[in-house]
């Protein structure tokens, strides 16, 4: 087994091939590739949470939406296997990514091939979310906005004010926003035995209610000090509250009724985490540095689930209580030292050091019958995670048109866990990941490159996915199983290709196709079973072998005189192994995806346009089990009038085709075939938000 790694927030070593500043391009001139995504260009939407802003990136695909368990996906995989940082660093549990807006961000890097300085937690890739710190002048800057639909209503604001006197700067950044839904989550479960005839037919009419509160707060105070040094104390705090109540009327036209027909949920979450860091960066004489960091961060998450269902005589009712509450606390350091030890190359070394700790407890109980021992009900745990990283690296610049970056990384770490009602956890893991990037200019085109990476990079199972308490549900069945840990989980391993051709042939013009490969060791699915002991369908994690996973991606940008052209294309392919096909792609993996977009400026008017596609398709997660993915279509449509020199009203149409997110699971034994299809309704809405600078 393994866990989380944690890394730095410095992105890897340069050599400063560039003759001035201005004409340095991070994505022409970089050996270590990277896609980068300035601030400008992810608050043009007027989004307020990074989740929306993330889904129109190239490469990147963003499965759900804010306060839905929205996951971001590279080469189209989820289940942990693209890693997100913030500043190069991962964030404590308590953490939600659409607490954070985007005018916080001054920058997303997006990185298919690893670096040895971030860590190599990231098969599918990395994407590292760089907040804003360095202030040249004074800023401030207000914006509020509402988004108003159907069946949504969501104020926003945010505030943002920097300033720089003499060697003391500081920026703060705060914003807030609440999210009212009520809409419909409707849901069919259907059944039929060997011969295809049918045997159960159940529709649910769901109804949900609730709200979604967000807040974020982005501190930063520096100081230079004498002989150049740099001293920053940077924090960053976010909160999370979602309500919800589900009505569930469950309905049966065929077959045998379901346990429990009616059904009233209310559940509430809350997340928060906080993060502190000090850093101290020093340069040497000869041109090194040393960057070094103390953090501390910590985080909660308090949950509540209060069931009341019935209306099946033969059952009876059922009431529930269920609540759980998780503390995280993290202590550690990282540091990097650069070291120019001989021409043409940028050495460097590093470290990361650290040790979380987590306390984690849930109750159940029945509020008609307090006394009652529910089998399971109550579980405590504590768990500590002890990680130590240490990596070097160097870009050599071997010819003015060839650079080369060779990097190692070693990642150990230590997981104890210990609980009541579930027993407990130990292991000990680490892994070795060698790097290879090079980068070739074209003879006499400085703007066509080849790009080719190699590493070994891994992902390792989380404190959750380790430990065996389960999650239960009200109906349970093969299509609506219960959740449980798996402490037998070892981390999947892999070998990763990437290779790319890159063309500029005007400023800002560019035509880009890559590809990739990964082949994983020890791939993990989540599985179904009949649990006869405690007669439940359980799903549980378990690694069933190798897999490989393919991509090739298409990339372009057409500057025109007034209006700028965008679009990408990425075509998908994966198998895993010990899972007969067809269709047994990892991890629900979308085939195709794809984004159109254009802006157009004039004057003070700007308007643009973003057309997503997610192609849907089978996907087998084992022999019995199939989940099918549904084609998604996404178009924001956004205009925006600047009313002067420091304000301007943004307008923005999200979700114009209306397209729903949908999960739709089936499980086949030789009896037959049961299928689920859950609906979450989106309908579209509008997006106003007046802006100003002060």
């Amino acid at each position: 087994m393994s866990a989380s790694a944690f890394a730095q927030d410095t992105p890897p070593a340069q050599v400063d091939v560039r003759g001035k500043v201005a004409d340095y391009d991070p994505r022409r001139d970089d050996t270590a590739a990277r896609i980068v995504v300035r601030h400008d260009d992810l608050v043009k939407y007027g989004d307020t949470n990074l989740l929306d802003a993330l889904k129109r990136i190239p490469g990147v695909m963003v499965n759900g939406g804010a306060g839905h368990g929205g996951e971001v996906r590279l080469q189209g995989l989820g289940n942990g296997y693209t890693q997100v940082l913030v500043d190069g660093e991962r964030m404590p549990p308590g953490f939600a990514f659409d607490t954070l807006a985007p005018d916080a961000v001054e920058r997303i890097e997006v990185r298919r091939a690893a670096s040895a300085d971030l860590p190599t937690q990231a098969i599918a890739g990395t994407i590292n979310i760089v907040l804003k710190k360095v202030v040249r002048t004074r800023e401030r800057e207000f914006k509020a906005g509402i988004e108003a639909g159907r069946d949504t209503r969501s104020p926003n604001a945010s505030l943002r004010l920097a300033d720089k006197r003499d060697r003391f700067s500081y920026s703060l950044a705060l914003a807030a926003m609440r999210n009212d839904f009520d809409g419909d989550v409707p849901a069919r479960e259907e059944g039929v035995d060997a011969a295809g005839r049918p045997t159960l037919l159940r529709t649910t009419a769901s109804r949900e209610h609730g709200h979604l509160t967000t807040l974020s707060l982005v501190p930063r105070l520096a100081w230079t000090l004498d002989g150049g040094d740099t001293l920053a104390l940077e924090g960053l705090a976010t909160l999370n509250r979602f309500r919800v109540g589900v009505r569930s009327p469950v309905t049966t036209w065929l077959g045998e009724m379901a346990p429990y027909p009616r059904q009233d949920i209310r559940m509430t979450n809350d997340m928060g985490s906080m993060r502190a860091a000090l850093e101290w960066v020093h340069r040497f004489e000869g041109g090194g540095q040393l960057e070094t960091k103390f953090n501390a961060s910590g985080g909660y998450t308090d949950n509540g689930s209060d069931r009341d269902a019935g209306g099946n005589p033969a059952v009876g009712p059922l009431r529930r209580d269920i609540g759980s509450t998780g503390h995280d606390r993290d202590a550690g350091t990282t540091g990097k030292a650069t070291l120019p030890l001989w021409e043409g190359h940028a050495l460097a070394i590093g470290w990361d050091a650290g040790r979380a700790h987590r306390d984690d407890a849930r109750r159940e109980r029945d509020p008609t019958q307090p006394a009652l021992v529910i089998p399971n009900g109550d579980e405590r745990y504590t768990g500590t995670v002890t990680r130590l990283a240490l990596y070097a690296q160097d870009e050599w610049q071997v010819t003015p048109a060839w650079s080369a970056y060779l990097g190692t990384r070693w990642e150990g770490v230590r997981i104890r866990a210990d609980g009541a009602g579930f027993g407990s956890a130990r292991s000990r893991a680490s892994v070795f990941s060698p790097i290879v990037q090079t980068l070739y200019k074209l003879p006499g085109r400085r703007n066509d490159r080849v790009r080719l990476a190699v590493a070994r990079t891994y992902k390792a199972p989380g404190m959750e996915a380790l430990l065996p308490h389960r999650y239960t549900t009200v109906n349970n069945s093969q299509v609506e199983p219960d959740v449980q840990g798996n402490p037998d989980l070892k981390p999947e391993l892999a070998l990763a290709i990437d290779a790319a051709y890159e063309r500029e042939w005007a400023p800002g013009a560019l035509f880009s196709v890559s590809a990739s490969q990964r082949r994983i060791d020890d791939t993990t699915r989540n599985l179904v079973r009949f649990d006869a002991a405690g007669g439940r369908w359980v799903s549980q994690p378990e690694n069933v072998g190798s897999a490989t996973t393919r991509t090739l991606q298409l990339e372009t940008h057409f500057p025109l005189r007034t209006v700028e052209l965008r679009g990408d294309v990425a075509r998908n392919w994966s198998h895993v192994d010990a899972v007969p096909g067809p269709d047994n792609r990892l991890d629900q993996q979308v085939p195709l995806s794809a984004n159109l977009g254009a802006d157009w400026r004039r004057d003070r008017f700007a308007a643009g346009a973003n057309f997503g596609f997610r192609q849907g398709g089978v996907v087998r997660v084992s022999a019995n089990q199939t989940v099918y993915l549904h084609a998604q279509r996404d178009l924001d449509i956004y205009a925006s009038w600047k009313l002067d020199a420091g304000s301007q009203l943004r307008v923005t149409a999200v979700n114009v085709l209306g397209s729903d997110f949908v999960n739709d699971s089936s499980y086949a034994t030789i009896d037959g075939v049961l299928r689920n299809r859950i609906t979450n309704v989106r309908r579209p809405s509008v997006r106003a938000a007046f802006e100003t600078k002060f």
